[in-house]
């Protein structure tokens, strides 16, 4: 009941955000927004005894809790997000029941300093109108500091690394066992998800920064486990529970199990498949099913994982493999597991393919629909990784080269990302490299760094993956 109180609350907000932002304030839509979203935020206090609604990073919370987003409200509540986030909102706190006139006064505001994109003296300007304007029963409040994430980075990155390390070593012994016909650990699989969903809920960066490693020998092991944490990072946006992460990672570490029975020449067949070394490959979808059916009578595997091996190269109009025999509905699970398969595969440099920059794969999933990709998923992914996503190496207008470290924690800044800097302008490489964030600006409003081109990190002779790892 709390979680369906919050959610109605953030999509009552969403609604009269867009009422007052396309219509007249004596519009009957606006006094109508604004009375159920005066009604839901008062049932809240009335229940809970408080109402604090927070921003943190890319996800809301409500009186502590995360809200759990989904496929249909991603869109609105995003666009909450975006809002507060420009608006420099950080916490909206009901001090005691108010009316929907109040609401009219909050909104109206924060969309005029959303506009502005004011920035924190934006924020301060914004509170002061709300204090002469008299509106002492709903408080805002500026964001965390941001800096703070950052704080014990050295710790976080080296735990991040040993459950990544872990995670291969699992995922190679799982393969391997069911390539020779075993049934293999699962529960050390289960050890290793634990760990990784552990750490997507508290050390989300240091992780994904982690999936830049491509070794190529080990292509099948590392693709697997990247694969698996792209889909947690996307699945915690959009609120999946910690259960549902778990069986999502599940899934994912297990989707191309069936690749153990592609004989190797295939794998490694550096000219264009035939029709049957393509038919063996496609049979991975269907062999990997039954494989781990197989495991789930006494491992406790969950169906979904059944499922998303078989349906992950489907795409959404059917026109993937297999070929599905009688109508049906794609598994959000295969979704999110399809677009996270295909981000990494196309980084990636084997046999028969050659990796892309990381921007590029971004862009042609989100602006191709042929790819046959959920567009919400692939936004999702795009909120997780920036527009430049972990790992793309870019040059700067000061002449620095730079990685990108992380997706900018403000979404309206994504093309803004935080980079670490790897070389100076004279192209000295610096030992100690340091993490910036491009959205900074200097004392005259200007911004101190920014992206002028993305580059071949093979042109400079960097292995991005010593970043990282």
């Amino acid at each position: 009941m709390p979680e369906e109180r919050a959610s109605r609350f953030l999509v009552a907000f969403h609604l009269a955000l867009q009422a007052l932002k396309s219509h007249a304030i004596e519009n009957a839509q606006v006094r109508r927004a604004l009375d159920g979203l005066a009604k839901s935020a008062n049932a809240i206090l009335e229940s809970e005894n408080q109402l604090v609604a927070r921003v943190a990073g890319e996800l809301l919370y409500v009186n502590s809790a995360p809200v759990h987003l989904d496929v249909e409200n991603f869109a609105s509540l995003g666009h909450v997000l975006s809002t507060l986030q420009l608006a420099g909102v950080g916490i909206i706190r009901l001090q005691e029941p108010a009316n929907s006139q109040e609401w009219k006064m909050l909104i109206s505001q924060i969309l005029k300093c959303s506009a502005k994109e004011g920035g924190p003296e934006g924020f301060l300007e914004m509170r002061r109108r709300l204090g002469d304007l008299g509106l002492n029963r709903i408080l805002v409040e500026p964001p965390v500091d941001k800096d703070a994430a950052f704080a014990d980075a050295p710790q976080r990155r080296e735990s991040a690394k040993r459950t990544y390390q872990r995670s291969v070593s699992v995922a190679k012994d799982l393969f391997n066992s069911a390539r020779m016909g075993r049934s293999g650990q699962v529960k050390e699989v289960k050890h290793a998800l634990q760990n990784i969903v552990d750490q997507v809920l508290k050390n989300e960066v240091s992780l994904v920064g982690l999936t830049t490693l491509r070794d190529y020998d080990d292509y099948t092991f590392i693709h697997s486990v990247n694969v698996c944490i792209f889909s947690v990072a996307v699945g915690r946006r959009l609120g999946l529970t910690r259960p549902q992460l778990f069986d999502l990672g599940l899934a994912a570490m297990l989707h191309d199990v069936g690749m153990s029975w592609v004989p190797v020449e295939i794998l490694d067949k550096q000219d264009k498949l035939t029709e049957e070394e393509q038919r063996q490959m496609e049979a991975h979808t269907w062999r990997g099913a039954l494989s781990i059916f197989n495991l789930r009578d006494y491992e406790g595997i969950p169906f979904r994982a059944i499922i998303a091996a078989y349906e992950h190269h489907m795409k959404p109009d059917f026109s993937g493999y297999p070929r599905s025999v009688r109508s049906r509905k794609l598994s959000v699970f295969s979704k999110i597991i399809a677009v996270a398969d295909a981000y990494n595969a196309a980084l990636s440099t084997r046999a028969h393919a050659s990796g892309k920059s990381p921007d590029l794969v971004l862009g042609e999933m989100w602006s191709d629909p042929d790819l046959g990709y959920d567009p919400v998923l692939v936004k999702a992914l795009i909120t997780l990784l920036g527009i430049y996503p972990v790992g793309t190496c870019v040059i700067l207008d000061t002449f620095e080269l730079a990685l990108v470290h992380a997706a900018n924690p403000d979404s309206t800044q994504l093309h803004r990302p935080l980079v670490r800097v790897i070389s100076d302008p004279d192209g000295t490489w610096l030992g100690q490299p340091p993490v910036v964030d491009l959205a900074d600006k200097n004392d005259e409003g200007d911004f101190r760094r920014t992206i002028i081109k993305v580059t071949d990190p093979d042109k400079y002779m960097v292995n991005v993956s010593d970043y990282f790892v």
